[in-house]
């Protein structure tokens, strides 16, 4: 855990709570050292992460008559503590984890942001609870035994992430974003509740705001510009992040025209064709005057690092790009800076993916129960995934609130389940499916416009999963790196949400509208007109183009047969189906995706649960003995 704060370490152990906190010092360096307290001691915090509105907090406690002792912004918390009780998240603004220890009533609460970007995740053991930010802290304790989670791994093969409270190491859970949960002690150990003090919400259809264009990109460019003054507040320099898209892009030119100077940017060129988009942002850096520094990462440098990135990250990742955004964050630490300004949250809020965009077109044909829409997203899923039936379609989507655009894609990516997992791992899953797992509210959704219900799917499952744990935090922190989301500011989610859909996406095409209206007072036409591009990395090149040894390792009989979770003979007709190029474009994509998946997650299986699939080393807690199931009697609750 030392990656996730390099600067400060702090101690506090009291009778039944032992808090430990790593620091990567931004704010108050000199004397910012945590754990922090009320004014007598009787309220103690760590926190990971940063409240962007700590000065304005500050005024208003001083004014309130409390004392603060630090220039640290997380000092706040303990007061607000005092001010508001159990409801004091409701109060927070910014990107955090905490952990709030009440000596008086033995209360102890541990509580994450509204959109999930810092991680926290616990455990039950004994009479107590372990927590940390991530799951290697938990077992270095040795208080929970490595054990997978099979229903966990199954997420990583429905959502290619895991956006729920399940993980793959059974028995720890992530706190869920803009959940606090309470654990009170007593003499026969801990009462917990789970608290959600907050949940993205729309107006009802038809009651959506719906200004002029004048006022509403006034307003939009309002909240966004303060976003970024907020995020732009640190006693180190800020940097950003620059792909050449429009959202990175919009940050980056707001930022430098705010400072009234350019800022660093850093970007990634990757060398294979349909991937780079070097060129754009070097139109940007040119047109802001930002000092950029290019990295290129190929699908050598991605296959090199990933081993590293599942150990980042405690889990099987999908996603290739995760592994050039680490590399970029480590290019960012090298040059001497910890905090970069980042572009997520603007697809989910503004509606930029493209199966938003097919979903409300199969959706145009949909009147009431006459849903040839429905059928025709159906045959198309059918495609690829062959083995799913008409009513486990239904079934999934009675679980989600009926079709929601990414959950199209989730359905043609499925078809990996199927075709690979063994006969040990499905009676391991049994009945169970993994949309039952998301914690979604069906009955609200039913009263929002359907391009909203999509966007509330997307915002609690691909934004908290993937983009802001294996492509934003753990990849950053990995490199002790603070990634900054002003798209994920509270003013600018609250104002998105209430907007019409006809700002975020026009007719079919035409997505991010009121975004792109703002941008062009910013950017070159070139940037701010151009549809949405992902960043990508190559999957085929990395794994499966002259397969590497370690590839061979992972995905030979015998380690599959080692790990019980797929099946060999299937995996290996899929490579070679895959090397004959027997498969259409999109088709290939998603067999890559699905070989992906199983090398990550044997991958993950070597590293965590006893090794034996490869030749790397396991990964290492610190531990001179492996982690044992030993109940946590002295102390019910720790860090």
């Amino acid at each position: 855990m030392f990656h996730r704060g390099p600067d400060e370490e702090g101690l506090v152990v009291e009778p039944g709570v032992g808090l430990i906190h790593r620091r990567l010092s931004i704010i108050g360096l000199g004397n910012g050292h945590q754990p922090l307290t009320n004014e007598d001691g009787s309220v103690i915090a760590i926190v990971n992460g940063e409240f962007f509105d700590h000065l304005e907090k500050r005024e208003w406690l001083e004014r309130r008559g409390h004392v603060l002792h630090t220039d640290s912004d997380c000092e706040i918390l303990a007061h607000l503590y005092e001010e508001y009780g159990q409801d004091f998240p409701q109060h927070l603004r910014g990107q955090f984890a905490f952990a709030l220890w009440d000596k008086r009533n033995r209360l102890l609460f541990l509580g994450r942001d509204r959109s999930g970007i810092l991680p926290l995740h616990w455990a039950r053991r004994g009479r107590g609870i372990v927590f940390a930010s991530e799951i290697k802290g938990i077992l270095a304790s040795g208080l929970v035994p490595t054990e997978p989670d099979h229903r966990g791994i199954d997420h990583i093969f429905t959502f290619f992430a895991q956006p729920a409270r399940r993980t793959c190491f059974r028995g720890i859970e992530s706190l869920l974003p803009a959940t606090m949960l309470r654990a009170r002690l007593e003499p026969g150990g801990v009462d917990l509740r789970e608290i959600r003090y907050w949940d993205l919400a729309f107006p009802d259809r038809g009651n959506e705001y719906d200004p002029r264009p004048e006022q509403a990109v006034q307003e939009f460019g309002q909240h966004f510009e303060q976003a970024i003054r907020q995020r732009l507040r640190a006693d180190v320099p800020v940097v950003g992040y620059l792909s050449g898209g429009i959202d990175s892009s919009t940050i980056v030119a707001a930022a430098c025209r705010l400072r009234d100077e350019p800022i660093p940017a850093f970007s990634i060129r990757i060398p294979s064709p349909g991937f780079d988009e070097a060129s754009k942002a070097r139109l940007v850096a040119r047109h802001t005057g930002a000092r950029m520094v290019e990295l290129t990462c190929d699908d050598r440098v991605v296959g090199q690092s990933f081993p590293e990135l599942v150990e980042a990250v405690d889990a099987p990742v999908v996603d290739t790009a995760c592994a050039a955004i680490m590399n970029l964050s480590r290019t960012v630490r090298e040059h001497g800076y910890k905090v970069a300004l980042t572009g997520e949250g603007a697809d989910e809020l503004l509606a930029g993916y493209v199966w938003l965009k097919v979903g409300r077109a199969l959706s145009c044909l949909d009147h009431g129960r006459f849903r040839p829409g429905n059928l025709m997203r159906f045959l198309a899923l059918k495609m690829f995934n062959p083995h799913r039936t008409w009513e486990e379609a239904n079934e999934y989507q009675h679980y989600i609130g009926g079709p929601q655009g990414i959950s199209d894609l989730y359905g043609m990516y499925g078809d990996a389940r199927q075709r690979f997992f063994s006969g040990a791992m499905w009676d391991q899953i049994g009945h169970h499916i993994a949309f039952e797992d998301l914690d979604l509210n069906l009955e609200a959704m039913k009263r929002w416009d359907p391009l909203n219900q999509a966007l509330y799917f997307g915002f609690k499952t691909l934004l908290p999963g993937m983009l802001l744990c294996h492509k934003g935090d753990r990849v950053a922190m990995h490199n002790s790196v603070e990634t900054r989301y002003p798209f994920l500011d509270e003013d600018v989610i609250d104002f998105c949400c209430k907007l019409h859909p006809r700002w975020k996406l026009r007719g079919l095409l035409r997505d991010k509208v009121i975004l792109r209206h703002y941008a062009s007072h910013l950017l070159p036409e070139s940037i701010w007109r151009q549809p949405k591009q992902m960043f990508r990395a190559p999957l085929g090149n990395t794994f499966f183009s002259g397969a590497s040894k370690l590839t061979n390792q992972l995905l030979s009989e015998e380690s599959l047969r080692r790990s019980g979770l797929f099946h060999p003979k299937a995996v290996w007709a899929a490579r070679q189906t895959f090397s004959r190029g027997e498969l259409g474009p999109l088709q290939r994509v998603f067999v890559e995706m699905g070989l992906t998946a199983v090398i990550a997650t044997q991958l993950w299986h070597h590293k965590y649960l006893g090794g034996g699939l490869c030749d790397l080393p396991e990964a290492d807690f610190g531990l001179s003995d492996p982690p044992v199931s030993t109940p946590l009697e002295p102390c019910p609750a720790g860090a």
